[in-house]
Order: structure tokens, then sequence, then C-alpha cells
């Protein structure tokens, strides 16, 4: 195990932080000192230098700006919506200067492609609605009117489906992951409410009401790529993914994490690592990662270990 921390720490300061914080006894100060490196070396300096003056990464908020309406399901994660999420993912300290500053010319400048709306305003979609959340909780700005929209859309199953037309639709389980994230995001600032907190706990019971794998009306599997780690995760669901948010909101002794948790144990590398199962094909303004799809991948790691660590702290029986 010390072998495995030391690899994770001797990745880029974004791995390192919460390495110390999650997996480690180190002392906050240490951990705020590594933290703070995330702005200024490695990765998160370097995406906050590709911000344009106008506030958006590669000309785009949703979509960058060379990517063509008529190819609308086309991919491409190089624009703001997605830089942004990818900050937060380092765990970017939201009162360094140079953050403080990309921030202001989003919500100053930044508007969405859907109908010119504010970046911090949000748009239509659930997916989009609750990685913007989760984005502007993270950097201390007023989401409450994207918190608005993802409430009064709320299907009656608990969950969301970006998809959905009429209020009919059975939930998706990509859409209500982000919906879950930004919504917990909320809850762990001042402007949280009951409301929130009542939908964010629907959402979660809609995923553990099928084991955060299988279909409801038959216990089938959804979908294989639900089992495999990814990351960046985008929109797209697995079980990592919902693994680890629940890590921050329940005890795991329910047992409907049983089959989640041990198929994230069984996936463990005989060296003691994780690989990175799965990639979301896309334009990327650049690599995260040393490691590609198939090899160890110090990030599915952090987040396996951190997720076994609340795991094995439950009831025995969740074990597997």
């Amino acid at each position: 195990m010390d072998e495995i921390i030391d690899d994770l720490l001797d990745g880029d300061p974004a791995i390192r932080w919460q390495t110390l914080r999650d997996l480690t006894d180190a002392s906050e100060d240490d951990v705020a000192a590594e933290r703070s490196r995330v702005a200024r070396e490695g990765w998160g300096a370097r995406l906050l230098s590709l911000q344009d003056d106008d506030g958006r990464w590669d000309a785009g908020t949703y979509r960058p700006g060379w990517a063509h309406e008529d190819r609308p399901f086309f991919d491409a994660w190089t624009a703001t919506h997605f830089a942004l999420q990818q900050l937060a993912d380092f765990g970017i300290d939201p009162d360094d200067p140079a953050v403080r500053t990309a921030i202001g010319r989003v919500r100053d400048q930044v508007t969405w492609e859907h109908d010119g709306q504010r970046y911090f305003d949000g748009e239509v979609e659930p997916c989009v609605n609750g990685i913007a959340l989760r984005i502007a909780a993270y950097f201390g700005q007023d989401g409450t009117p994207i918190a608005d929209t993802l409430l009064a859309g709320q299907l009656a199953d608990g969950g969301w489906n970006c998809w959905d037309q009429d209020g009919t639709s059975p939930s998706s389980f990509h859409s209500t992951i982000c919906a879950i994230e930004g919504l917990w995001a909320l809850e762990n600032t001042p402007a949280g409410s009951d409301a929130v907190t009542a939908a964010r706990l629907a959402a979660e019971e809609y995923l553990l009401e099928r084991s955060l794998l299988r279909r409801k009306s038959d216990g089938a599997f959804i979908d294989p790529r639900f089992g495999m780690a990814s990351y960046p995760v985008r929109w797209f669901y697995d079980v990592l993914r919902a693994l680890d948010h629940f890590r921050q909101t329940r005890p795991a002794d329910d047992p409907r994490f049983a089959e989640a948790v041990a198929l994230l144990r069984a996936k463990r590398l005989p060296m003691g690592m994780w690989q990175l199962e799965l990639t979301h094909e896309g334009p990327t303004l650049f690599g995260f990662e040393r490691e590609a799809e198939g090899f160890p991948s110090r990030w599915i790691t952090l987040r396996a270990l951190r997720v076994l660590s609340w795991a094995d702290a439950a009831a025995p029986g969740i074990r597997n």
C-alpha cells in the first residue's frame, strides 16, 4: 500500500493534494500547501493559462468554436463548461487570485450557446445544468437559478433525463448523476435548502433502487460501460463515479452498495492499482495522465482507494 501511495504522490499536484487529504494522515497545513500548487503548477496552471480574455476556453461554452452545428452528437471536451468541470475535479483553490480572475471572466462574459443565458444561470438540459451547478457552488457563484431549473424538471421516478420532453420519460443514470453532484455541492453552501436536499435524496434512491447498475424492472445489467472506470467522467455515468459521490453523502452499510463495491474491489490489479478502462472519445485541450486506456491510472486508483476506505469503515456485511 505504501508503494501505491508513493506513486500517487509522484503525480500532479491535483492528485497529490487529494491523496494527502483522503489517504494519509497529513496535517491540514500540509494538505493546504499542496493544494495551493494546483493553480501554479502542472495541469491546473496549464488549464488556467488556456482561458481567453473573453472568459471562454476554445471559443465556446459547451461546444468549442470550431464545432459545427450540423454535427449535433459530436463530443468535444475543449470548451468552457468542461474546462471548469476539470478545474473543480483538480480541487483548485477557488480563492487563488488567478482562479478568482478566471471565474470572474466566466461570470461576467460567458453565455450559453443554447439561448444566450449567462453561464451561471444555466440552460435547459439537466446533465449540463448539474455540472454547471457543481461548478457554481465550488467556485462560490450564485447557482440558485440552475437549481430552480433542476428541481422543476425532476421526474416522477426521482431522477432526470436530458431527452425528456414532457415529464413522462424514465430517468437516465447519466443525467441523474450530474444533477445529484450539483445539488450536493449546493447543499454545502449557504444557498442549500430543504427542497434541494429532498431532491438529491430522491435521486439517490433512484440509483440505489437499481443497485447502481441494474434495471429495476427485470434486474438486468443496464450497460456494461457502467461498470467500467472512466476519467475524466464528463457527463457519463459509471459506478466509480457514483460511489465516489455516495462516500460523501451516506454511510456504506446500505446493502444496495454491495454489488458495486464488490465489482470495484475485484478490478484491483495484482500490483495494487486500478486501470483506466474507458475514455470518452473526443478532442481534449491536453492529456491529464501518463497512462492510456487499459493501463494503471493514478486518477482511478485515488478514487477507488478512497471509496474502499469508506466501504471498509462500514459494517462488515458490506465487504466482499
